[in-house]
Parts: structure tokens; C-alpha cells; sequence
């Protein structure tokens, strides 16, 4: 049986050897192959399978040790990092902090940039608006217990929302920042999911190594009179985080 066969590795993709090999290991992390100890093979046996040479496999290792799925203890070997992901539910009336309640000590959101733009296509079409008409852009990014869970990008009517980028760099939440703009209560009205991997400025917000994957979740909120108030797309570190669909 041909490397590419045993391992699903491919030398034509272009995609670079240790970050297949990160990927591998992600997976069999997740399909339970390294048993209740979660010791990884030793450098040598892990080259071998992959039939590359040990610099490759050290590569994908500390990638995975920087991003926190893995961890090196010196003279034992690595070893699967056993924190729990969080369960995030995507519901009707999704929200970061509540949604995250049980499962983490300290919740925040953070401004991390914002911008007044021209609102392209989809985002006019997303929030009701004509096309190019004025919209502001929020760029944020979600902690649990000091932990980085997601980056997501809003954008907002700037008629309606002037000034929400503040309230939310002041208060840390979105929801909070709605109620300044008169919202008391909103709700989700549509969310597809996929995922990709990150790009260089989700890897920097989310301190994750190259390579790594991300849920991506495009959602349009709805005040309560069924208006949209805000089109997002949030990208969650998939190692980190898993989504509940709710009914």
C-alpha cells in the first residue's frame, strides 16, 4: 500500500506536508485512535507511517501544541491536550455569554476594529438595505475563561447603529450595545454553517497555528418586529468549539 493510500496524504495538492499530517492527527484525535492515555507515537514511528522525515512530523506537533490540542512533556512524549470543547447552540435566540454559562467562568467579547463602508451585495441583501447604502463594519472577537473562541465580523445599519462599535468596545457584548440602540430583545433568523481552513488574521486573533480549521457561521439577526439588524460571519476554532443546532 502506496504513503498516499495508508495516510491520505498527497505530495501533489500543494498543501504543505506537516499540515496534512496536523490534519491527520486532528482527526484521529477526534475518531478516539490514541486511546484513553492520548500518547501520540514516538517522532520516528509517526514518520514512518507518513513516510516523511521527523523535522515534517515535528512541524505538524508543535503546530498542534501552539493551538492547545496537543502537549509535550519532556521526557514522556505528547500527549492529547484533554480540555473539553464548548458547546456553543445555535438557536433562535442564540447569544455568546448565556449560551456559554455553564461551561465558562468568565465570558467577553472584545472590539478588536470598525468601519463606516459601502455595503456590498450581499450584505444589502442580508440587512433589507439598497445597494451601497451606508453600513458599519464590527470586527470582534469572543473569549471564554481568557480563552480565544471566535472572531467574528457584524455589520450593521449605520442609519440605525451609529455608535454601537463603541457600546460594545464598552460593555464587551453585543446584545448590551443593542439595548443602547433600543433593542431590547432580538432573534436569529437564519444560520448556515461550514468550515475552512483559518486565514492569517483568524490564526493571529484566535492564536492558532497554520493549518487549523475553522467553524465558519453566516447568520442574519432580527428585531422582534422580524426587521434585520445585523449580518454576520463568525469563525469559531473548531478544536475549541463545537456548534449545537437547535430546534
Amino acid at each position: 500500500m502506496s504513503a498516499k493510500a495508508a495516510t491520505g496524504m498527497d505530495r501533489r495538492t500543494g498543501v504543505a506536508l506537516w499540515r496534512q499530517i496536523a490534519d491527520q492527527i486532528r482527526q484521529g484525535i477526534g475518531a478516539g485512535h490514541f486511546g484513553e492515555g492520548g500518547r501520540l507515537p514516538p517522532e520516528t514511528a509517526l514518520a514512518e507511517r507518513f513516510g516523511v522525515n521527523r523535522h515534517t512530523v515535528r512541524g505538524a506537533i508543535a503546530a498542534l501544541v501552539q493551538e492547545g490540542v496537543l502537549r509535550a512533556e519532556q521526557g514522556r512524549g505528547t500527549f492529547v491536550e484533554k480540555r473539553k470543547r464548548l458547546s456553543y447552540p445555535i438557536a433562535r435566540r442564540t447569544r455568546f455569554s448565556e449560551g456559554l454559562r455553564d461551561q465558562a467562568q468568565e465570558r467577553r467579547g472584545h472590539l478588536l476594529d470598525h468601519a463606516h463602508e459601502a455595503a456590498e451585495p450581499r450584505v444589502a441583501a442580508a440587512l433589507g438595505l439598497d445597494a451601497d447604502a451606508p453600513v458599519l463594519r464590527v470586527e470582534t472577537m469572543s473569549e471564554a475563561d481568557g480563552r480565544p473562541v471566535s472572531r467574528a465580523t457584524s455589520w450593521f445599519d449605520a442609519a440605525r447603529f451609529e455608535g454601537i462599535a463603541e457600546a460594545i468596545a464598552e460593555t464587551g457584548s453585543v446584545t448590551l450595545a443593542y439595548r443602547r440602540h433600543g433593542v431590547e430583545d432580538y432573534f436569529r433568523q437564519s444560520t448556515i454553517v461550514s468550515a475552512r481552513h483559518a486565514d492569517a488574521v483568524d490564526l493571529a486573533a484566535l492564536r492558532l497555528a497554520p493549518g487549523a480549521i475553522v467553524l465558519v457561521a453566516v447568520a442574519v439577526n432580527v428585531d422582534t418586529e422580524g426587521r434585520p439588524i445585523q449580518f454576520s460571519e463568525t469563525r469559531f476554532a473548531a478544536d475549541r468549539v463545537e456548534l449545537a443546532v437547535a430546534e
